[in-house]
């Protein structure tokens, strides 16, 4: 994944408040859905802050660490080739100018960057909650360290690719809150969705000028291998033993993988409307339920 070397980062898309405190536990409902405004909100969360903050703990605590100063750090595609945290500045910047070059009704989003636990507009987090979005803020939060779970609690390979995945992702819930496509009543077409279109990104990513060149096929397979990776199914036989489908939050491996599929294959956002998007008989009664 290389980053054209006089690319201009913006730094100003992603802050870094360093080991920011004040954690403790997520205080969405599990599968995604918070009570506000009055009736059910989505918040769409990735990667099962429900299994993450319930199953094996959350490791060790995490090392509080000063804040980075992202403005001298990151200025060029050159350093976002040799800093992780200035590879998600590059990452951000290109999923953003590609989506306000695609979307009228675009608005930026910061990424906020933090180890140990913060607080935010949807409530608190602590590093095991994973990346998420917060509607009520616009902003997603992700604690870098999470990319090492992925790979040892997840069983994912991981990558630069892997963790652009995951940002992008996180991105695509930020398009649906503008779009007002959030408030579904179910989260998994929700989640295909935002898989989806971090798949669009991915393939028009070189169109943003960012990039020396379009993804290679193996980088392409970081982002399915950690699809798959965190699958409900898949992390319900891991912790549990058993795939109850009907408490699916995400979808299957075999769905968020074919999600991310049909956004890089097709390249366009309306190719991932949710009625296109499969779905399980579990999801589909549930759909009924609370239309």
């Amino acid at each position: 994944m290389d980053f054209r070397d006089q690319a201009d980062l913006d730094p100003s898309q992603v802050e870094d408040r360093g080991g920011s405190g004040g954690g403790g536990g997520f205080s969405g409902f599990p599968g995604g859905m918070v009570v506000g405004g009055g009736g059910i909100v989505s918040l769409i969360v990735l990667v099962l802050v429900f299994v993450l903050n319930n199953v094996g703990g959350g490791g060790e605590p995490a090392q509080r660490r000063p804040p980075a100063n992202l403005s001298e750090q990151c200025q060029t595609g050159k350093d976002a080739d040799q800093s992780e945290k200035c590879r998600v500045v590059g990452v951000v910047n290109s999923i953003q100018d590609y989506w306000k070059q695609e979307i009228s009704e675009y608005r930026l989003s910061k990424t906020v960057l933090y180890s140990g636990g913060l607080r935010t507009a949807c409530g608190s987090a602590s590093s095991s909650t994973g990346p998420f979005y917060c509607p009520a803020d616009q902003r997603v939060y992700l604690d870098l360290s999470f990319f090492d779970q992925l790979h040892s609690r997840f069983g994912a390979k991981g990558g630069p690719f892997a963790q652009a995945y995951v940002i992008a992702h996180e991105y695509g819930h930020h398009v649906q809150n503008l779009l007002g496509a959030l408030d579904t009543g179910s989260s998994v077409p929700i989640e295909l969705q935002a898989d989806c279109y971090a798949g669009v990104w991915a393939r028009n990513a070189v169109d943003t000028g960012f990039y020396e060149r379009p993804f290679t096929p193996a980088e392409i397979s970081e982002a399915l291998d950690a699809a798959a990776a965190v699958g409900d199914d898949r992390i319900q036989q891991r912790t549990t033993g058993r795939i109850d489908p009907e408490s699916f939050s995400h979808g299957s491996s075999a769905q968020r993988v074919s999600a991310f599929q049909r956004g890089y294959e097709k390249g366009a956002p309306t190719d991932c409307d949710l009625r296109g998007l499969a779905l399980t008989r579990a999801d589909s009664a549930r759909n009924r339920n609370l239309s």
